[in-house]
Parts: structure tokens; C-alpha cells; sequence
């Protein structure tokens, strides 16, 4: 069964993925490297990763949901900084 979800997690996340590469085929706005591909997939792949182990291990659903809240806000705060630079850190994009 653990190895049923860590697929249907990897296969999430490639789909993902897919929509950046299809679109780069069509349109010259959308410029991602290797890296950011890389990039991407790591922080995907640990949401994803994180949110089930939270899914298993909390019974409690309010506390499920905010545990699950945080990972995603931490995520997004996470993508927002590596594409445009919210806080202004070194590894804000342009």
C-alpha cells in the first residue's frame, strides 16, 4: 500500500511537471532551465511526501487540516520567493 501512494505521488507530481514542459513547446514566455525543473520537482515531491505522512499519522481531522494548511502555506511561500522574490532572499528569481 506504501508503495501504491509513493507512485500515485511521483505520477502527481511528473503531471505537474508536464504542464511547464507542454507549455515551453508552444510559447517562448516560459523559459525553465533543468534546474528548475529539478528544483520544482523537489519541492513538489516533499509536499506531497509530507502531506501523506500527515494523512497517516494524524487521526485528529481539525489537527489534520492544519498541520496540512502550514505544509501548503510553506510551500507557497516557498514558490512565491523562488519566482519573483516576496522577501528579497538570494535565491529570489527575476
Amino acid at each position: 500500500m506504501k508503495t501504491k501512494r509513493l507512485l500515485i505521488i511521483v505520477l502527481i507530481v511528473a503531471g505537474l511537471l508536464l504542464i511547464p514542459f507542454i507549455g515551453m513547446q508552444f510559447s517562448s514566455n516560459i523559459n525553465w532551465s533543468g534546474l528548475d525543473f529539478l528544483i520544482m520537482g523537489i519541492l513538489l515531491l516533499g509536499t506531497g511526501l509530507l502531506i501523506d505522512l500527515a494523512l497517516r499519522k494524524i487521526p485528529d481531522v481539525k489537527n489534520l487540516i492544519i498541520v496540512c494548511g502550514i505544509v501548503l502555506a510553506v510551500f507557497f511561500l516557498v514558490w512565491a520567493e523562488l519566482a519573483v522574490g516576496i522577501f528579497g532572499t538570494p535565491l529570489a528569481g527575476s
